[in-house]
């Protein structure tokens, strides 16, 4: 997993690399929590994720709230074939942008 910070320091990206799963837990969590007050958009890159489980998308669900619920800015990019699959059955296109 990696991140960076948007010059401005207002948005995060995660990148996901490999298997999205519960051992990504705390990372992906430290991530978001302490990228700092001025994040107000968020972005995870799933081009290098190769699956993800049912954890995963409560990690997901968890930074929602985090960056603000139903007014939250959070978009998932680059998904594969794969895991777009999880994410449409799972109806996060009601929840998240999705590119």
């Amino acid at each position: 997993m990696s991140v960076n910070t948007s010059i401005n320091g207002n948005e995060l990206t995660v990148k996901i690399e490999g298997r999205f799963d519960f051992s990504a837990h705390q990372e992906f969590r430290d991530a978001y929590e302490k990228a700092g007050e001025n994040v107000n958009a968020y972005t995870i890159d799933m081009s290098s994720a190769t699956y993800l489980d049912s954890s995963a998308l409560g990690m997901l669900l968890l930074l929602r709230d985090h960056a603000g619920g139903d007014s939250a800015n959070v978009k998932i990019t680059k998904c594969n074939p794969d895991v777009r699959k999880i994410l449409t059955i799972s109806n996060f296109e009601q929840l998240f942008s999705i590119d």
